[in-house]
């Protein structure tokens, strides 16, 4: 994708081709910085941190983490450090413990003095995989907002939470994905972007996505989207997914069920973008068995913004006597989602409609 025409991915290697280089996601929409990554420690507070975040890209970033840990010390003591510092980065998002794992096979494998170039190689293969399970996820659910823009003969309007663009990825995006490819083929589209609290990712991230790229948007609180519904102003729900059981149930930023609810309510369509990756083979049941991250209250005590005279400023909104929870996630069961756009075709969400799709996991 293009920031200011210039053509982007979210993580890259630096010239010297060991530096990984990231765009700090924490800054945005009002600073664009790309931040270096020099070691696994680093790699491993960015995705603590949220200066990368998004399922497919929490998996890229581990992978370039291990292969940073690698560079330093390719030991077997090592390896498993890196290992298991990674892992506790982010406890929900499948993808991070799918990448690690695969890295940790590939690595345990060889002799320690060809680690370092095995990693590297490996998490630029992560990557440019990611890239192009992304743009089919898109070329897929294109098909979808055609469908709706020849039966309407009118804008599309689509309704999304949090970010699922090309910043949730290494390109392209889940949900946004088909945005993309619908806006490239001409469609005629309108996208509704929840702020998404605590974090604002919607406002911040996705609207600031959307605008670089020229798709038409809007921002709206996180509460309006029910309403929204009502009056027949959204065709469409697209979310992505941080990791979804093999049954369907769907794990993503917290006020997705909420959407799902009051799609199912009203007759709209509730669509998830879902790579392969983030598919958890060994989990059935979502709501009891995927666990749900719980951030600092800090997150919801305070919101970021650029004051007046141009600076980028924490404002605390809260009681100084108040306590938050902050939790990260929440999990729609199946049975409120109408179909999962993957990299291989739309699925119902179920263990049948995945498996045809996926039949290597059988």
């Amino acid at each position: 994708m293009k920031i200011n025409g210039v053509p982007y991915r979210t993580i890259w290697l630096a010239d010297d081709q060991s530096t990984v280089e990231i765009i700090d996601q924490t800054k945005l929409p009002h600073e664009f910085r790309i931040e270096k990554l020099d070691s696994v420690f680093l790699a491993a507070n960015a995705i603590k941190n949220m200066l990368i975040r998004g399922a497919p890209l929490i998996g890229a970033a581990a992978a370039y983490g291990m292969a940073l840990g690698m560079k330093a010390d390719p030991s077997d003591d090592n390896l498993e450090k890196c290992y298991d510092l990674l892992f506790s980065t982010r406890p929900t998002a499948v993808n991070l413990r799918w990448a690690l794992d695969d890295l940790k096979s590939l690595l345990s494998g060889i002799s320690p003095t060809d680690r370092r170039s095995a990693a590297y190689k490996r998490a630029a293969d992560i990557c440019n995989e990611d890239v192009e399970i992304c743009s089919s996820i898109g070329d897929h659910g294109l098909l979808l907002l055609k469908e709706i823009y020849e039966k309407k003969n009118k804008t599309v309007n689509i309704l999304t939470h949090c970010n699922a663009g090309w910043l949730a990825t290494v390109d392209w995006g889940t949900a946004l994905a088909p945005v993309y490819k619908a806006f490239n083929a001409g469609i005629e589209l309108h996208v509704w972007v929840d702020e998404t609290r605590p974090r604002n990712q919607g406002a911040s991230l996705t609207a600031w996505e959307l605008g670089q790229h020229g798709v038409s948007h809007t921002i709206i609180v996180d509460n309006a989207g029910g309403h929204l519904m009502q009056h027949g102003q959204v065709d469409i729900v697209i979310t992505g997914t941080d990791r979804t059981t093999y049954t369907g149930d769907v794990c993503n930023k917290i006020g997705t069920y909420l959407k799902a609810l009051a799609a199912k309510e009203n007759n709209i369509p509730f669509y998830v973008g879902l790579p392969s990756p983030t598919i958890d083979w060994t989990v059935a049941d979502g709501v009891k068995d995927i666990p749900i991250e719980e951030r600092d209250q800090h997150e919801v005590n305070t919101m970021r913004g650029k004051a007046a005279n141009g600076q980028i400023v924490d404002v605390q909104i809260t009681p100084d006597t108040s306590l938050s929870k902050n939790f990260a996630f929440d999990v729609t069961p199946r049975h409120l989602i109408t179909g999962l756009i993957t990299e291989r075709g739309i699925s119902e969400p179920s263990a049948e409609g995945l498996r045809s799709l996926f039949p290597e996991y059988s």
